[in-house]
């Protein structure tokens, strides 16, 4: 079974109440790939990066076992650039600076042998590239995409167009209430989910995620940290481990999608503690395993006793 990632390949630069760190190895598809690889052995990148981008990162994904062979490099190019500042509410950040850089021409090319890819993630891109790349790929088991208020506010028609041919929404919930335009979430995801995509999962940072399809409404808690660092991509994260879960078996279903769910904040909490990728380098799968479990023991809830039999 195979995954494809189809998004950005990026340096960030990041300020944190906590510290700083410069021109990291960042982009959608780095995030998405780097945690999808503990759980798949196939894991394939699309994305464009220009002549500075260093052979140090270029090895970094590739012996972390990311197949690079849909990575275009632009000799002549700069690779996109973003620079952001969190605040002590690590759920809110400024955008300092982007730099489009060779991300404005691109045209996303999926090599042939890619083409036979199981399960699709479509990172934060515009939405008439995120079709184009499923016109390239031969029926895919299942699709994950991702938006954002850009692509809400600037091609509605274009993304609801993509929307309609997509099996997962990923987006936190900011960008659910502009999207369906309510401010109720409950009433947003029946909106969203109206425009094409079964299955919606809602990410709410520190407050966890909620999914919801045609069965019912998951609620996933967000594991609790001490020591914070660094927010930027445990989204893209979470997308890549939900996507290796889902990639093991070939269940679509509510239990499927809810251990999903775990698996992917189980990834988008150990993002968070370092900057850049730092720790989706160096994991054991016994600390995804333990982590996940204790997520597991976080969302347990013990037998209920019914009100009519409650002591006097």
């Amino acid at each position: 079974m195979s995954i494809l990632a189809v998004g950005t390949v990026a340096f960030d630069s990041i300020r944190t109440p906590f510290g700083r760190a410069e021109r990291v190895l960042g982009g959608s598809a780095s995030y998405i790939t780097l945690a999808a690889r503990y759980f798949c052995e196939d894991v394939r990148l699309v994305g464009t990066v220009g002549g500075d981008f260093p052979d140090a990162y270029v090895e970094t994904l590739r012996s972390s076992g990311v197949d690079l062979e849909g990575l275009d490099v632009q000799p002549d190019g700069k690779t996109f650039f973003w620079e952001g500042r969190y605040h002590y509410d690590m759920n809110e950040r400024d955008t300092l600076e982007t730099q489009l850089n060779v991300l404005e021409t691109f045209d996303a090319h999926i090599p042939e042998r890619y083409r036979d890819s199981r399960v699709v993630c479509l990172g934060n891109l515009d939405p008439k590239i995120q079709r184009d790349v499923l016109g390239q790929v031969d029926d895919p088991e299942y699709v994950i995409a991702d938006t954002m208020n850009f692509w809400i506010e600037n091609t509605p028609d274009s993304l609801e167009e993509t929307l309609s041919l997509v099996d997962c929404l990923v987006i936190n919930d900011s960008e659910a209430r502009e999207l369906a335009d309510d401010p109720n979430l409950v009433t947003a995801a029946r909106l969203i989910r109206a425009m094409g995509p079964e299955t919606l999962i809602i990410k709410k940072g520190e407050h966890g995620a909620l999914l919801f399809t045609d069965d019912a409404v998951f609620s996933a808690p967000a594991y609790p940290l001490e020591d914070i660092q660094d927010p930027t991509g445990a989204g893209d994260a979470f997308a890549g481990g939900l996507a290796g879960h889902l990639v093991r078996g070939t269940d679509r279903d509510g239990p499927a999608l809810r251990r999903g769910i775990i698996y992917g904040s189980t990834m988008a909490s150990f993002v968070v503690e370092d900057f850049g990728p730092e720790r989706l380098l160096n994991l054991e799968p016994d600390d995804i395993t333990g982590r996940a479990q204790s997520f597991q023991e976080l969302a347990a809830i013990p037998q209920l006793v019914p009100v009519s039999e409650q002591p006097a």
